[in-house]
């Protein structure tokens, strides 16, 4: 049987997550069709080897392995090229740490499944939101998000977010290669390239809530990122060389 789906699973210290999740998505998933493909940047707290463990135990379980820490965004590609090898119509990409809930997985299969090319988990439109954060890290979320819209000219409301659901056309039309950045700056890029390549993108809303167990892998070098790179994505656009 052909695969619908496959959720890219990028992990780094994930040891209490990693298995809770795995499991959770097989609740959540069509297993006769539908795949999880584990990215571990060669984690130094075992992930991989639970992955690896749960993988032999599970025929729809994949894990890549990478020898070192690169950001989110090498991680994703990395796991995109693996994907887009197979006959995958649908690849995602969510978080281990239960910031995304499984059960809204469904949710994303279901709108490309309608006609979305790109379907993204937003938290800023009316029904999605947060929970457990306080006032500094919303106002980085959702000023972030506001300063690539208005910086882009795009109307999508939470292009900061990591819980996504592409078609496999966008992933192979964009240039994957000619993205650099790695953490929200990839997601903003992803996006915006979709846009530009005139996939039709719609957004679902979900409720993001604080991981529950381990450390954030957020930093200031990665916020200071995504704000150079917007404007840089821009600057692109503009002379034909996005």
């Amino acid at each position: 049987m052909p695969t619908r789906a496959v959720v890219c699973l990028p992990t780094y210290d994930e040891r209490d997550n990693i298995e809770p999740m795995i499991r959770a998505l097989g609740d959540v998933l069509d297993t006769t069709r539908d795949r999880v493909l584990v990215i571990d940047d060669g984690s130094p707290d075992g992930t991989g080897e639970i992955a690896d463990r749960l993988a032999a135990e599970l025929d729809w379980l994949d894990v890549l392995h990478r020898t070192k820490k690169e950001g989110l965004g090498r991680a994703y590609l990395a796991g995109f090229a693996r994907v887009l090898e197979s006959d995958a119509e649908l690849v995602l990409e969510m978080d281990c740490d239960f910031s995304h809930d499984p059960a809204d997985v469904a949710r994303l299969i279901a709108s490309c499944e309608d006609g979305a090319d790109l379907t993204l988990g937003s938290r800023w439109v009316e029904g999605g939101g947060t929970v457990n954060w306080g006032l500094l890290r919303r106002f980085i979320s959702r000023g972030g998000s506001l300063y690539a819209r208005l910086l882009l000219g795009i109307p999508v409301r939470d292009l900061t977010g990591g819980f996504k659901c592409f078609r496999r056309a966008v992933l192979e039309t964009i240039d994957l290669d000619a993205i650099t950045a790695r953490g929200y700056g990839f997601q903003i890029e992803g996006t915006y390239r979709a846009l530009r390549a005139g996939f039709r993108v719609v957004e679902i809303p979900i409720t993001f809530v604080d991981r529950r167990v381990g450390e954030s892998k957020m930093s200031g070098s990665i916020v200071l990122e995504a704000a150079h790179h917007v404007p840089v994505l821009r600057w692109k656009a503009l002379r034909g060389k996005l």
